[in-house]
């Protein structure tokens, strides 16, 4: 009897196959439920970049519709004939932005198209949208034209007009037989301050270029400059003395608290402009490592030439052959003049570079630069290749630091600095004039300022 009892207690027995059964399912539905947030979270994310996409569509559009200022719009298909599918042979260069090609419109007009570069989308598209913006904000005579845009999909294009002598650096870099004389020169120099002046000083907004260099500088048929390249410009607030921002440029021709501090101003681009002066009078780039060591840094060999009072030495011999065989007093004294120039726009600390309108100034003879400019910044650091960027800090400290004249303290140029040929510097009363402190290698005797040429 016990026995029967005890069976009769015994659970129900369920077989193995229930139990995987109920597993299984509970298992199927977690993994449905994981798909369906999955695919909520995937179609949430293709929502996000549609509708940044768009965005970024609309934007484009709506500045090559002409929201900043009226700019044609171009459809794909007619650059790509244009330029005959983007053809090696119609490359004109490559820039920050993307390469540039040489293309004819169906009316025959020539015209210049930048291609943004695929590789880079993100970083692209904001440079697009800048220099757009950039452009289109700004007109002068010695900035490069846009003539339209192109947002067709994911191309980005700027169409801008053709400049027929291409970029500067084909001409004083490649040595070929095309020869500037001095009074082309000196109008393009005298172009590019204009320039300049007007990003700065002139202009409804303050625009710092960051890339002023001889590829940047295009040349129309009669050898006029226009500025171009504007994918690294940034606009300037006002009440800013100085940005502080990532290093973007090219080296050679970048300023030393830029590009040690990355403190960047309009004074980044006077210094880069000093750079580019040097190099269309010696027809030379700033760094060749060709040449013989005391030669190979432009504003190195120019500053040893300046204290042996050998500037003019630094001059394209073609120049001298050429442009000085009439008025010779007259033409040497006004190169060294915008050498002088140029030295100025190379000095170590940002206050103590001149603004454009004072360089323009200068350049067209309503101004005089008396005093003695300093030792380029830059070249103490060549003295010891393993020296810090702590050191060079300090041996270049910021102009807003105690330790750097203020430009409330900052006593008068020839005052503060002699120059390196004299142990007195004459007071500003008596500083001699460009052609004084410059004279010629041949005369004793030079022209003063007063009776140079305009």
């Amino acid at each position: 009897m016990p026995r029967l009892l005890a069976e009769g207690c015994r659970p129900p027995h369920h077989s193995p196959a229930l139990f995987f059964f109920l597993v299984a399912a509970v298992v199927l539905l977690i993994f449905l439920i994981l798909i369906l947030v999955s695919w909520k979270f995937k179609n949430l994310a293709e929502l996000k970049k549609l509708v940044t996409e768009t965005k970024r569509l609309q934007e484009a559009k709506d500045f090559c519709s002409g929201n900043l200022r009226t700019v044609g719009q171009f459809d794909f298909r007619s650059l790509k004939k244009a330029t005959k599918n983007f053809h090696p042979s119609n490359l004109l260069g490559r820039g920050g932005f993307g390469p540039v090609y040489r293309g004819k419109l169906r009316d025959g007009k020539l015209v210049a198209v930048k291609k943004l570069s695929l590789d880079k989308s993100q970083q692209g598209e904001a440079e697009f949208l800048a220099e757009v913006k950039m452009i289109t904000s700004i007109q002068h005579k010695n900035l490069v034209r846009l003539l339209g845009c192109c947002s067709d999909g994911p191309q980005r294009l700027l169409v801008y007009e053709y400049m027929k002598n291409r970029s500067l650096d084909l001409i004083i870099y490649e040595r070929n037989d095309q020869f500037l004389n001095w009074n082309t020169r000196f109008q393009i120099i005298l172009g590019i301050a204009r320039g300049l002046q007007y990003l700065h000083e002139d202009s409804h907004l303050r625009i710092v270029h960051r890339d002023i260099k001889a590829s940047n500088i295009l040349l129309d048929d009669r050898f006029q400059p226009r500025i171009g390249d504007f994918g690294l410009a940034r606009f300037f607030p006002e009440d800013e003395a100085y940005l502080s921002t990532a290093f973007a440029g090219t080296l050679g021709y970048t300023a030393p608290e830029y590009a040690i501090r990355g403190e960047l101003s309009e004074k980044a681009d006077i210094y880069s402009f000093g750079v580019l002066v040097l190099e269309i009078i010696g027809c030379r780039k700033n760094t060749d490592l060709t040449l013989s060591s005391e030669m190979q840094y432009l504003p190195e060999y120019a500053w040893k030439l300046y204290e042996k009072s050998r500037v003019i030495d630094l001059v394209d011999p073609r120049i001298q052959e050429d442009g000085f065989v009439e008025n010779h007093v007259l033409q040497v004294n006004h190169v060294l003049q915008v050498i002088h120039v140029a030295l100025f726009c190379l000095q170590p600390y940002a206050n103590l570079r001149p603004p454009m309108s004072e360089v323009v100034a200068v350049l067209t003879c309503r101004a005089d630069m008396v005093g003695t400019p300093m030792k380029p910044a830059f070249l103490d650091r060549k003295q010891d290749k393993n020296i810090s960027s702590d050191t060079i800090s300090e041996a270049f400290p910021s102009p807003l630091h105690s330790d750097s004249p203020s430009s409330s303290q900052q006593p008068k140029i020839s005052e503060a600095f002699p120059s390196p040929l004299h142990s007195d510097s004459p007071s500003s009363s008596q500083q001699p004039k460009i052609s004084e402190a410059f004279p010629s290698p041949l005369h004793g005797d030079s022209p003063s300022s007063s009776q140079q040429p305009k």
